[in-house]
């Protein structure tokens, strides 16, 4: 069960985080005010989905790689506490901030700053979620090593 949770979660996590961005670029580019505010506004209520979607690549991801040695398997380790951490302390607030400014329609200054950190922040994670997908392909692939032994 672990072996179908693991990607389908991550799979989700990389399209909601993929979608979020492009609606942001896209109605940035060509949308108007009150398009950009129902997209600010509506992104708070995807981490519902998010959220545990996360929680559930990240847990199945501990529960399979239990036991491995395989420098793949830590370099994903690495990459989601940086995916993890940079959603926590970066894009959750920024989205949440985004949404508030949007609905008093305050596209000042500090809005255009937090939403050009926000999508530089959002990149980052599509590429390392993007990475992460990519390494648990060639793992599943390549098998990895052997069990370490349990003492």
């Amino acid at each position: 069960m672990l072996k179908a949770i693991h990607p389908l979660a991550g799979a989700l996590a990389l399209f909601l985080i993929g979608g979020f961005w492009l609606s942001t670029v896209t109605v940035e580019l060509i949308g108007t005010l009150d398009q950009i505010a129902s997209i600010k506004m509506a992104i708070p209520w995807f981490f519902l989905v998010l959220v545990p979607a996360m929680m559930a690549a990240g847990g199945s991801g501990q529960r399979l790689a239990a036991g491995f040695r395989n420098p793949r398997i830590v370099t994903k380790r690495r990459r989601m506490i940086a995916i993890a951490s940079n959603g926590i302390l970066i894009l959750m607030p920024s989205a949440i901030f985004l949404a508030l400014k949007a609905g008093e329609g305050a596209f000042d200054r500090s809005f255009y700053v937090v939403q050009t950190i926000e999508l530089t922040a959002g990149a980052v994670n599509i590429a390392l979620l993007g990475l992460n997908m990519r390494d648990g392909w060639r793992l599943v692939r390549n098998r990895p090593g052997q069990r370490k032994a349990r003492t």
